[in-house]
């Protein structure tokens, strides 16, 4: 059963509610992911007045495969909406809007580790830790409604290793049940590993170089994939139905088909079903 403290519709990137932060705040270099070099701060030249992207339908084709696969996790609507109450940063002064776009990755974030904490809490098997889960989500959201001033100054580090500590826990508790000799495989090089129809099955992948790596067929049914970095990596026909800790982002960044399987919090990529 789902024990959410947090709606998970504003963990969501709403562009309608949006100004175009990832846009103008996020830097990039240019490479197999973005045809050119943006500085962070600066409006990305594709970014239209009234802060919609010119060549979204052709980002793939012009070279900016990067944005297709970012998501902000509602960040981008509550520091356009709530930290800033509505305020553009193209009308307000140089200072706010600079602001505007250093508070931006901050609350990203705080958000991207709600998303983790309320995920957490719809694991039965987290149980024993789902008082404390609880409290770091509240005070997580708490957080994002700071002031700019006070997000500006806020340690998301020492935040994050705290709730880490947490999911940690979670992911432990939960690869628990799983049988048989589990891999612990976290923060390993595995960037194009043949791992085709490996079984990971409750495997710790967290921050694992996936880069490429051949996952064809692989099970990965109640991997621990938080921070697993799975660009290009290939999922074709793998199983990743009770995996945890998934993000939206990492699957957008990966390859796959109609037959991967995959975890109810995530939709499968418009881009795996054009390449069928």
């Amino acid at each position: 059963m789902r024990d959410h403290t947090t709606d998970l519709a504003g963990l969501r990137g709403d562009c309608e509610q949006c100004f175009g932060l990832c846009c103008v705040a996020l830097p990039f270099a240019a490479s197999a992911d973005f045809a050119i070099d943006k500085k962070a701060g600066k409006p990305c030249p594709n970014l239209r007045g009234d802060h919609r992207c010119g060549i979204h339908a052709k980002l793939r084709e012009k070279g900016f495969n990067g944005c297709t696969v970012y998501d902000c996790f509602g960040a981008g609507q509550k520091v356009s909406q709530i930290t800033f109450g509505g305020r553009d940063w193209r009308t307000s002064p140089p200072e706010q809007a600079r602001h505007m776009a250093e508070v931006f990755p901050v609350v990203r974030q705080l958000h991207e580790l709600l998303w983790y904490l309320n995920e957490a809490l719809t694991l039965p098997a987290a149980r024993p830790v789902h008082d404390g889960l609880r409290r770091a989500l509240d005070e997580t959201e708490r957080l994002t409604h700071k002031t700019p001033e006070e997000l500006g100054a806020l340690d998301v580090a020492a935040h994050r290793q705290e709730v880490n500590v947490l999911l940690l826990k979670t992911s432990e508790l939960a690869r628990a049940g799983i049988r048989g000799k589990k891999k612990n495989r976290r923060g390993a090089d595995l960037m194009g590993a043949r791992l085709k129809g490996a079984d990971l099955r409750g495997a710790n992948l967290r921050g694992a170089y996936l880069i490429a790596a051949d996952l064809t067929g692989a099970d990965l049914r109640g991997a621990d994939l938080i921070g697993a970095d799975l660009r290009d990596a290939d999922l074709t026909d793998a199983d990743l139905t009770g995996a945890f800790f998934l993000t939206q982002p990492q699957l957008n960044a990966a390859r796959g088909g109609a037959g991967t399987r995959l975890p109810e919090s995530v939709t499968r990529p418009a881009h795996w079903t054009a390449r069928l």
